[in-house]
């Protein structure tokens, strides 16, 4: 196939719909280009539930084995169950997913040993290079010298769950009930596993594997996907909901009363509990557009916060210079030290319940601690300049005394009650604002202050 590859090769990954830009014979030319980039000897895949995933998955291994490189399949797999064997086994890795996105997409995200990223920056665009290369020439064959490499299968589940466990310590919890939305994503296949013989009253929704989707999108972070669990915790009188995206690396929370809990609020949680583990000492990462009060919390722990720009390259990247203990996002993406410094919404979750199970209240009492602030959350507006209306933004504001901006992902905008960033989409046509202040009416008028000049 004639395949687009700067549509396909994205920032951190590889991302398109299949078969319209994608197939199994570029998935192999992609398997023997990740052989060659990394220079390993070995591999391990995994793939999730949509239907082009099994296929896609095999057809990269082949490309891979045909290079001399042994392949470890897992299976079927959450992407953080992909990073936990990259990690525990110390192999290059990749895994076979669209996350969040509709049934006709598929993916791969791929990593170094020990679960290092493999970006733009670090290895993405030489794949690209190569297999552009091969998609116009063929690919070369290998060396006459190349011994092919094998094709294996090895179960991580178990292993998995118990290093999760291991992290947290859930067996003296008082008795929870959980609703559980897993989407039809890889959550079905992880979290009775992993949450199998705890305290907990598990209320299961949507574990059936199904890359189609058909209850709602595996998008939490849509509030249009939350509506089915919110209205089962309500109904269940349960403790918490839990939901995951369709790959399962990432969770959101609700609480008792069904509304949801800010990524922020559970960032700030799971630092504290971090430092705690670790002597109240160590730097925690949290991209720009958390919540003030996650840098708050970290200080008041003993830690050290550590900003950084929005994207998981840029998280990753900085827990490695840093040897932070922890990393949060506003998307719900959580990291984590003793996880290789990858992302595992499974083990915030563990935090959460253990958290909320070792004391008497709600879980809206508990967080509210976390939650000191009015937030926007995310909001799109799709613009025909982004350059030129960020410049708007900049000149509304760069001449006032009571403000500081600055850049280091978009353009941020800081006063003593308000703060609020705006950055580009990199991908579509797009402006992003989060504006936070001390109370909803200041929030509010800061918004639709930023929003009218942008959409201005």
């Amino acid at each position: 196939m004639t395949a687009d590859l700067s549509q396909l090769v994205k920032a951190y990954d590889v991302r398109g719909v299949v078969p319209d830009q994608w197939d199994e014979t570029l998935a192999e030319l992609f398997g023997a280009a990740f052989a060659r980039v990394t220079g390993a000897t070995a591999i391990v895949t995994g793939h999730d539930m949509r239907p082009s995933s099994p296929g896609l998955s095999r057809a990269f291994a082949r490309g891979a084995a045909a290079r001399g490189v042994d392949v470890t399949e897992i299976g079927l797999c959450s992407t953080d169950q992909l990073y936990y064997a990259s990690g525990a086994l110390g192999l290059p890795g990749a895994m076979f997913t669209a996350s969040h996105n509709p049934a006709r997409y598929n993916g791969i995200k791929m990593c170094r040993a020990g679960a290092a990223p493999v970006g733009q920056d670090t290895g993405l665009t030489e794949i690209r290079e190569l297999v552009e290369t091969w998609t116009d020439e063929g690919a070369p064959p290998p060396s006459p010298d190349t011994v092919p490499g094998t094709i294996g299968r090895r179960d991580t589940l178990e292993d998995y769950a118990a290093h999760l466990r291991g992290l947290v310590d859930l067996t003296s919890i008082r008795p929870l009930k959980v609703v559980v939305d897993a989407g039809n994503g890889m959550g079905g296949h992880t979290v009775p596993t992993v949450l199998a013989g705890l305290p907990l009253a598990l209320v299961p929704m949507y574990f059936e594997l199904d890359g189609t989707f058909p209850n709602h999108e595996a998008n939490p972070l849509d509030p249009a996907n939350l509506v089915d669990l919110q209205r089962r915790v309500r109904e269940e009188g349960a403790d918490l909901g839990l939901a995951f995206d369709g790959d399962a690396d990432r969770c959101f929370v609700v609480d008792e009363r069904g509304e949801p809990v800010s990524p922020s609020a559970i960032t700030a949680l799971v630092a504290a509990r971090e430092l705690a583990r670790h002597g109240g000492r160590g730097a925690v990462i949290h991209n720009l557009i958390t919540s003030w009060s996650v840098p708050e919390v970290v200080r008041e722990n003993g830690g050290t916060p550590v900003r950084t720009r929005v994207g998981h390259s840029f998280i990753k990247a900085e827990m490695a210079a840093t040897g932070a203990i922890f990393g949060g996002e506003h998307s719900a993406h959580y990291y984590f030290k003793d996880f290789w410094n990858a992302d595992t919404g499974m083990l915030a979750a563990l935090h959460v319940l253990a958290a909320l199970g070792g004391q008497e209240g709600t879980l809206s009492a508990l967080v509210a601690q976390y939650d000191r602030y009015a937030g926007s959350g995310e909001i799109n507006s799709t613009v025909d300049d982004q350059a030129g209306r960020l410049a708007a933004v900049r000149a509304a504001y760069e001449g006032r005394e009571d403000v500081t901006l600055d850049d280091l992902d978009g353009l941020t905008v800081s006063s003593t009650d308000w703060w609020f960033n705006v950055r580009p989409s990199n991908t579509e046509p797009l402006l992003r604002l989060n504006a936070e202040a001390r109370d909803e009416a200041t929030m509010a008028k800061t918004r639709d202050e930023v929003l009218a000049i942008i959409r201005g």
